[in-house]
């Protein structure tokens, strides 16, 4: 039978039907007494009653399960702006259909349901302020949509409250408010890479708050011929009205004094390598010592020197204290048999070697801090230099075989990142903050810093790496990385 026939044969039968049923209804009237002229009315008055009875029904299962979903009582949490918000809930997909949650789109939300009804409200709000969403959904075929509304608020993210105020380029002793350097090293005659030096200083929230100048600053230097490196941070202190230029003239002198006292020294270098070949020696420990202490002992003896000197030259109201800035520094160099690293740092902050392959770190030092409980000394400190016993603990010099990464930071990284001077001991910590720098902080949307060979963006991410958010944490932020 062709599609035509078949069509004619439906259509013949549902006729037969209706037939049937309109001659049952007849019969059924006749049966009951029902007058020809009053078939049609009665007829119509079953179908309305029964139709309304039916949309009463109907509409009544759609107000039960109306009360249903109220009766979950969904409440949405309340969230901050720019961070990532999630929320869970469940709703009976064997009673709904076709759910929608209107205004999420708006938000920078969206809505996830899988196929057991369990719901996902997550994104990352766009928007300040109290807002009402539209939970919408279909329950019995033929009823109108449903609807629920829920409140929810998004509160402002704390960063968007900070101002940034650019620092008056007229002030004395100007410096920008942010600064990044990179610093290539070319691979040497075998083909190997060699280290490469990045860092970044940023001006704190504290500061940009109210227009304030950035006090912190750093230094980076390479020898080609020596194959020397000079890395030099300093902190000033945030008390002192001049500090900026003092962390700014002790990383000069740092790196001026260190390429002078490095560059052609043979004898220097020849004490290291006795010294690495016979460790055991006193001799010859002595003698490497005595270099470490007039280059870089001296170097920051004469960094001291020149702030002095230039607060002296300054009006009578000026005093050496203005100037106060801590200080921290390394020379390194690569030798045959590895790398030699000697350091000097007054103040808070961190020095340190990481070692990710061996599982290792080496601590240059600890945050030196005065008689009381947080506080700092500084390089601006008279009595600095006096005590053989503190300048022991301010002086580092060591040889490893190698290192993934060398790591001078002002306390403005290292205070969020460590927390606690007892956790700058602890390698899980500097592993975790080694992940932190590398893969960036995804909740603010924060990319990480490649550290790889000939990556002169890595400055301008370091940078940005430098902008993530701490509670709490709003000090200036320095960090110089030997990798």
């Amino acid at each position: 039978m062709d599609r035509a026939h078949r069509k004619a044969s439906r259509k013949y039968r549902a006729i037969h039907r209706l037939n049937e049923t309109a001659r049952i209804l007849d019969r059924a009237m006749d049966t009951n007494g029902i007058m020809p002229s009053e078939k049609e009315p009665f007829l119509n008055w079953v179908i309305t009653s029964m139709w309304n009875n039916f949309k009463q029904d109907r509409m009544n299962r759609r107000l039960v399960i109306e009360n249903e979903i109220k009766d979950l009582k969904l409440r949405f949490p309340n969230g901050t702006v720019k961070k990532q918000y999630s929320v869970f809930f469940s709703l009976p997909l064997d009673k709904i259909s076709d759910i929608t949650l209107d205004g999420i789109e708006d938000l920078g939300l969206s809505l996830i349901i899988d196929d057991n009804g369990l719901c996902s409200l997550a994104g990352r709000p766009t928007q300040v302020g109290d807002f009402t969403l539209k939970l919408r959904y279909n329950t019995i075929a033929g009823e109108p949509r449903s609807e629920l509304s829920i409140p929810i608020a998004f509160n402002p993210n704390p960063r968007d409250l900070w101002k940034n105020i650019p620092t008056d380029p007229n002030i004395l002793f100007f410096k920008p408010d942010s600064e990044c350097e990179y610093v290539k090293v070319e691979s040497k005659v075998d083909g190997m890479p060699c280290k490469d030096i990045v860092a970044a200083s940023q001006r704190g929230r504290s500061h940009a708050q109210e227009g304030k100048p950035r006090d912190d600053h750093f230094r980076l230097f390479h020898c080609d011929d020596s194959d020397w490196y000079v890395i030099a941070v300093a902190d000033g202190a945030g008390s002192a009205k001049f500090s900026r230029r003092g962390s700014e003239i002790a990383c000069n002198v740092v790196v001026e004094e260190c390429k002078k006292r490095l560059t052609n020294n043979p004898a220097f270098e020849d004490a290291i390598r006795d010294y690495n070949a016979q460790p055991e020696d006193m001799e010859k420990r002595l003698r490497m010592t005595n270099y470490v202490h007039d280059i870089v002992l001296l170097t920051a003896l004469k960094a001291h020197e020149a702030i002095n000197t230039v607060a002296a030259a300054n009006s009578e109201n000026v005093r050496l204290k203005d100037f106060a800035t801590t200080l921290m520094f390394a020379i390194c160099k690569k030798f045959e048999f590895g790398w030699f690293i000697a350091s000097f740092w007054v103040g808070d902050g961190a020095i340190c070697i990481l070692d990710t392959d061996h599982k290792i770190i080496k601590l240059l030092g600890t945050p030196d801090e005065g008689e009381f409980s947080g506080q700092t000394r500084f390089l601006t400190m008279p009595e600095i230099f006096r005590d053989p016993d503190l300048m022991k603990k301010r002086l580092r010099a060591t040889i490893v075989p190698d290192f993934t990464a060398l790591f001078l930071m002002t306390d403005g990284v290292s205070d969020p990142m460590f927390e606690t001077d007892k956790n700058l001991n602890d390698y899980a910590k500097w592993e975790e903050f080694y992940r932190r720098l590398t893969n960036g902080f995804p909740e603010d949307a924060i990319g990480g810093v490649d550290l790889s060979d000939d990556n002169e963006q890595s400055k301008e991410q370091l940078l940005k790496w430098l902008d993530f958010w701490s509670q709490g944490n709003h000090d200036d932020r320095t960090i110089a990385i030997l990798y």
